[in-house]
This record gives C-alpha cells, structure tokens and sequence, in this order.
C-alpha cells in the first residue's frame, strides 16, 4: 500500500519526484533498474539535493545503498547537456558526503560508486537506451578524455522497455496516469485532462492511496509541468513563425521573465530561448527596476 508522502516539496516538484522520495518505492526503481534485490528500504540513504546547488538546477532523485550511489532524472524533453548537469550534481554530492574528511590528507577517500540515469517519457522518438557523454561536449576530440560521465537515457513509453514495469509497478502505474493526461488532453483543457485523469486512476486503483493522499497537490503539480512546457513551447513557435525580430523577441521576453519568476538558472533559460547570458541578465535588470 502507497503511504502518504511525508517529505518537504516545495513548488517546482514533479509528480515524479514526488511520487519515488519514498524510501520503499524509490528502492523497487533502484532495483529495477541495476538488477539488484534489496528488500530493506531503511538500507538506503537518500542523497537528493534539496537545495540549490548550481545557479538554481536541482536533481531529480538521488540514493545509496552499499555504496552505490544512483543520480535519478525524469525528463519529457531531450537535454543533451544531462552529462554536464550530473557533473554537477555528484560534485555537490561527494562534496556533502565527505565533507568531514581532509582531501588533503595523504589516505584515500573511498567514494561511491555512481551510475547517472534519465527517464525519459517525451513524445520526441528516441532509442530504447541511449548513452549521453560529457566528451561529446569537448571542442577538442581526444582519443582518451581525461573527464569523463556516461549518463544512460531510459526511454519509459509503452513499448520500449516494459519490462521495467514488471519489475517496478510503480513505474508502470506512474505512465498509465501519464497517458491519460497526454489522452484527455486532445480534447479538454489541461485542468479538466489532470482531474480525470487522477479521479480515474484512483477509481481504477493505480496509484490509488498516493494520488487520493495528495490529490491538490498532484493536479497543481501536473498542471503546471504541462502547462509551462507548452507555454514555452508555443510562444517560441509564435516568434518563429511570424518570422518577426519584433514577434521573436517579444515572445522571448515574455518566457525569459516566467522561467525568472520561476527561478530557472541563466543557463537554462538561455537554452530555452536561445538569449545571450547578457541579455538575460539585461532582462532581470528591467525586471528589478519595475519591481522597485
């Protein structure tokens, strides 16, 4: 039986995230996933971030158990730069789980080992699997790069490794909701998609207790993950089709302050919109005078 999840969320959490803080549901995904069997939940120990920890980016899920630590993304977009962000990510990591221990001292800091891993359940085709590297971000290609992070990419649809929802029901029951919303969404407002499809799921027993014990919170949490990517989606389209500097801009402008408001780092909104580091900072500035 799924518990009420007792964990601090603030407001950019996703269902996701919410639904695997779980100590016992996040180790039947661990296990899925590595092909392991753990069955004692209170041997894992949940590394995530909670905090910001890189100009606002913050992990998805992160654990250990016999020291293996697993870094955790679920993604409905394809981000090739998910090498570089783990990086930063098990820097933070180490950097917290040892942070008693001298780096300087002439012994050897034993580290976990880690594996980087990215649901992805976007409507973009890709692989089965399919490994990201952070060398193929080096400008130079070397024959052996001296850094190295191999993030693997999972692709959780219908049809591509369903297997891992026989081994994790909760990941198959998680994209049964996914579905729905995607279904009713075609022909209802996104308000009215998440409403059914939660009511349903509940009626029909997937994730039946999680979704009943979270029910506001699930609806606004899918609510804005949709709804922000379509946003930003559809006024980029706009811009581009009116084939307008004016109407680009505008449209830009408009997503650059949301994602500010938001508080997406510079980077990503700079991937998002495809504005300078500066003009992005030109865009706080105005924000802040207004403001003021």
């Amino acid at each position: 039986m799924i518990k009420k999840n007792e964990v601090n969320r603030c407001y950019k959490d996703t269902v996701f995230r919410m639904l695997f803080s779980d100590k016992a549901r996040l180790l039947q995904l661990y296990n899925a996933v590595n092909g392991t069997c753990y069955d004692n939940p209170d041997d894992l120990t949940i590394t995530t971030l909670e905090n910001a920890i890189y100009m606002s980016m913050k992990d998805d899920l992160s654990c250990m158990i016999d020291m293996r630590l697993a870094l955790f993304e679920h993604q409905s977009t394809i981000n090739p730069n998910m090498p570089l962000r783990d990086l930063y990510y098990v820097a933070d990591t180490y950097s917290k789980l040892h942070s008693d221990k001298d780096a300087y001292s002439p012994k050897l800091i034993r580290l976990p080992n880690p594996r980087f891993i990215v649901f992805y359940n976007g409507e973009t085709s890709q692989p089965a699997i399919r490994e990201m590297k952070l060398s193929d971000a080096y400008v130079h290609e070397d024959m052996a790069p001296q850094l190295e992070l191999v993030v693997t990419q999972i692709n959780i649809n219908y049809g591509f490794n369903d297997e891992l929802f026989e081994k994790c029901p909760t990941l198959g029951e998680y994209m049964m909701y996914v579905d729905r919303v995607r279904t009713y969404q075609r022909y209802m407002t996104l308000t009215e998609a998440v409403s059914r499809a939660v009511d349903e799921c509940i009626d029909e027993g997937i994730l039946a207790d999680f979704l009943r014990d979270n029910k506001a919170e699930v609806i606004k949490m899918s609510i804005y993950e949709y709804d922000e990517k379509l946003h930003e989606k559809t006024m980029l389209e706009i811009g581009r089709e009116e084939g307008r500097e004016e109407g680009r801009d505008m449209a830009k402008s408009i997503i650059t302050e949301k994602m500010i408001k938001y508080g997406e780092s510079d980077e990503y909104i700079s991937q998002i919109t495809e504005l300078t580091l500066e003009e992005i900072a030109d865009v706080r500035a105005k924000m802040q005078n207004t403001a003021s």
